[in-house]
């Protein structure tokens, strides 16, 4: 009897600690998973039924794997979780994002106003009129014939010709067109002219008036009829049988377009001449090479040697030049020297 009832309670010794096993193993894998025990937890329905969470594979007891690690911790009550990066959006450029002055295009500047023309400046009181008459408009005609902007004959007479031709050179130089000549227009008009000449104001053709000193005169020159070409001492003589008829003050070519030397003839005579090529007036030209020619020039007349032709023999003179433009014939000789 004494030996049975040992026996026995060495079995129930070895299920209590069998249970007790059981339980501790069982702990631990809760423990491992970060859960609650069911026991601890009230809410848990082993807590409230008594037995083992079910999984969807059975009893989690009933599985026998533990849990794969994880390297990652649980965030905490007061953690965010992080969220991964999110790419650009290409076609939502950042409203703040203001481009580079570079990169904007035409479209993206803002759009200037449009202001009103306000047009040239108000004429001034009129020195001179249509209608008047007297030496005053003598000389404005004068100045005006030598920028090629008056032509025939200077009067003392301030006519429909005198009009026209004061309302073109303020036309050409933005002032208001009114015929008649203000401060502003003969301030202009002085700065682009010289003084006439007694021949200028009496219409006479200025023979011996150019202002260069002539060299000696080429062999060439002295036989036959002659347009006698001195670049050396930028001066034409018109020559007849060694006899000197007009001498004129001459400019040439520039060195990117040199006038040409050499023995030429007058091929042939344009009274009113326009450039084809620079589009500006070429009055009494007298060709000899080419498009070169003995011509009158407006620049010249107005600055002097302070520009070049492109060629061209320029002559300032403009009574002078259209005197010597009836005179020379098609097939007279050109001479273009260094004395």
């Amino acid at each position: 009897m004494n030996t049975r009832l040992r026996i026995a309670r060495r079995i129930t010794l070895l299920t209590v600690v069998a249970a007790l096993c059981a339980m501790g193993a069982y702990a631990a894998g809760w423990a491992v998973r970060g859960d609650s025990l069911p026991w601890e937890d009230a809410s848990h329905p082993v807590a409230q039924e008594g037995r083992s969470p079910a999984t969807p594979d059975g009893p989690r007891g009933d599985r026998g794997d533990d849990p794969a690690p994880t390297d990652q911790p649980a965030p905490g009550p007061g953690d965010e979780a992080e969220q991964p990066a999110q790419p650009a959006d290409e076609d939502e450029p950042d409203p703040t994002d203001e481009p580079d002055q570079a990169d904007r295009s035409p479209a993206d500047e803002p759009e200037a106003e449009e202001t009103e023309d306000p047009g040239p400046p108000p004429a001034g009181p009129a020195l001179l009129s249509p209608g008047d008459k007297g030496p005053e408009v003598r000389e404005l005609q004068a100045r005006l014939k030598q920028i090629d902007w008056f032509s025939g004959e200077v009067t003392d007479n301030y006519g429909p010709v005198t009009t026209e031709a004061v309302r073109g050179f303020q036309a050409k130089r933005g002032f208001a067109v009114t015929g008649e000549v203000d401060q502003r227009t003969l301030d202009r008009l002085h700065e682009m002219t010289r003084e006439p000449t007694k021949a200028e104001l009496t219409n006479q053709p200025t023979t011996g008036n150019g202002g260069n000193t002539a060299g000696p005169l080429d062999p060439r020159c002295t036989t036959g009829r002659v347009l006698c070409v001195d670049k050396s001492s930028r001066t034409l003589r018109w020559v007849v049988d060694g006899d000197v008829r007009l001498r004129l003050d001459v400019r040439f070519g520039s060195a990117e377009t040199p006038t040409r030397e050499g023995e030429f003839t007058v091929q042939r005579k344009s009274r009113d001449h326009v450039s084809s090529i620079y589009h500006t007036p070429m009055p009494y030209a007298m060709f000899f090479s080419g498009g070169q020619a003995v011509h009158y020039s407006p620049d010249f007349a107005a600055n002097g040697y302070n520009g070049a032709s492109h060629g061209c023999a320029n002559i300032r003179d403009r009574d002078g030049i259209a005197w010597l433009y009836d005179q020379v014939v098609v097939g007279d000789k050109v001479i273009v020297y260094w004395s």
